[in-house]
């Protein structure tokens, strides 16, 4: 298992679309080549700690979400594309924690 992978779509559905398109009329919520990468982040001990470097991480154009959990020392990221490392490993360093490297 690798940490970065591509999402071909990600998608709630229902019983005869996978989108659910058909009942509702509205565009659904497809990402569609989503990256997802798992980071190891050292030092986060608490919820403020995960507040801190999702909210650091969360900035850096292209991200769509980003869930740290403390208690793994893991932070998963949903973005665009690949994110560059330098680029995360600086968000994580402005928030005060150090990057490790991919989970």
């Amino acid at each position: 298992m690798t940490a970065e992978t591509e999402t071909p779509v990600a998608a709630t559905g229902s019983c005869c679309s996978p989108a659910g398109a058909c009942h509702s009329g509205e565009a659904s919520d497809v990402q569609v080549g989503a990256v997802t990468t798992v980071y190891k982040v050292a030092g986060m001990t608490c919820g403020h700690c995960e507040g801190a470097v999702s909210g650091e991480i969360s900035e850096i154009e292209g991200v769509a979400s980003v869930k740290a959990v403390a208690a793994t020392g893991e932070v998963t990221v949903i973005s665009a594309a690949p994110l560059d490392e330098e680029a995360v490993r600086a968000a994580v360093d402005e928030a005060g924690y150090e990057l490790v490297g991919l989970a």
